[in-house]
């Protein structure tokens, strides 16, 4: 489901493969190559849909500010604030709870990062850039008021990109949350079972990439699109 009234608000080039139920926008779209649906006909000039995350809490910032130790090539990290930043090389932990990022969030290259039940929030207009070569397995709580929720971009940032990417053995299971950024899903993956939901100001994806609907048993809620209203005689 896309609100953009572009009229490429959906967009498919190059050698794009889409396969999704059905299509909605509220603008229109270009599909250079054909899209597999199972609608009658995708559907264009839509209303909008509302944010599924409207009623997302923000995280509070806590003190004192915790940090991650560079020189290290193995360590565990636990939730709470990173004043500075997350650069991350080596075999990573992130223990579940949720993490404030005030800096950039930089997964580099050969790194492997792990961790269940966690939620990543990126304050202000800081970024995720995660290397192709890196083995990143993440997963949302399944419970609580981040429940479902992985990534979770700052709605008083600016315009700017995180970018997604990993290894075919990477998962990242939930919610990427980015009501004011372009999310740039690269990586060939997704999240446990197809589990993964993006919601941002726009998106860019490559690679193969499978996104289920229902998700419930994992702490996701189902993201309903817009209704389509008509007038029949």
């Amino acid at each position: 489901m896309s609100d953009s009234i572009a009229s490429d608000a959906i967009k498919t080039q190059g050698s794009a493969v889409l396969k999704a139920d059905c299509l909605i926008t509220v603008g229109g779209m270009v599909l250079n190559n054909p899209a597999t649906t199972v609608c009658k006909s995708n559907i264009t000039r839509a209303l909008p849909a509302a944010d599924p995350f409207s009623g997302l809490a923000t995280p509070t910032a806590g003190n004192p500010c915790k940090n991650v130790n560079g020189n290290k090539t193995s360590q565990t990290l636990q939730p709470g604030t990173y004043c500075s930043g997350m650069s991350l090389s080596g075999n990573v932990t992130l223990q579940p709870g949720v993490y404030v990022v005030q800096g950039g969030m930089k997964v580099n290259a050969n790194a492997v990062v792990a961790g269940s039940g966690v939620t990543i929030f990126m304050a202000g207009s800081n970024t995720v850039s995660m290397n192709g070569n890196a083995k990143v397995t993440l997963s949302a709580p399944t419970s609580g008021a981040y429940s479902g929720v992985l990534f979770y971009g700052d709605r008083t940032g600016t315009a700017a990109q995180s970018t997604f990417n990993g290894t075919a053995d990477s998962l990242l299971t939930g919610a990427i949350y980015f009501p004011r950024q372009q999310v740039n899903y690269l990586g060939n993956f997704s999240g446990n079972g197809g589990c993964t939901q993006v919601v941002a100001d726009t998106i860019q994806w490559s690679g193969s990439t499978t996104i289920k609907q229902d998700c419930t048993s994992l702490g996701m809620e189902d993201i309903p699109a817009t209704q389509s209203v008509q007038l029949v005689e």
